[in-house]
């Protein structure tokens, strides 16, 4: 079996997705959020300093948490879809509040091509963490395979 990679249409959809979900993460849109992740018990995120199992677990979480700083912004970010279902998201991100290095992965999926928001895609697993930054970069962003 042989999957189409990259399909312009998919990262279209993907990317107009996932920039939704970092505009309510910005704006604190709690409602937006919740419904751009999976509702699921099969549903992963790994935070900065937590766990969450389980699409109830996020939504438990994702009310009471602290929102994001508004001078958030995103470097190198990466979209790579996998036939018309399946897509990752791979960005980095620094803000004002911090000198640390963001990293974020999100793992999309479609999961019902009849819902009208965003076509039926929705995060089913999530990853983000902070590091060091690790040396002076200029702001990247690209939609596919990073440049070798």
């Amino acid at each position: 079996m042989t999957i189409e990679l990259n399909r312009p249409e998919i990262l279209a959809e993907v990317r107009a997705a996932f920039e939704a979900y970092e505009r309510a993460l910005v704006d604190n849109d709690v409602p937006t959020m919740d419904a751009l992740f999976w509702n699921a018990p099969e549903v992963v995120r790994y935070g900065i300093a937590e766990i969450q199992h389980g699409g109830a677990a996020i939504r438990a979480w994702r009310a009471s948490c602290e929102p994001v700083p508004p001078s958030r912004r995103l470097h190198r970010t990466v979209i790579t879809s996998f036939g018309g279902e399946h897509a990752t998201v791979s960005t980095e991100f620094s803000s004002d509040a911090t000198t640390l290095l963001g990293r974020q992965m999100q793992t999309w999926a479609r999961l019902d091509g009849t819902d009208t928001l965003h076509r039926g895609w929705r995060i089913v697993a999530a990853h983000v963490s902070l590091i060091d930054t690790p040396e002076p970069r200029a702001a990247h962003s690209s939609t596919g395979p990073s440049p070798a």
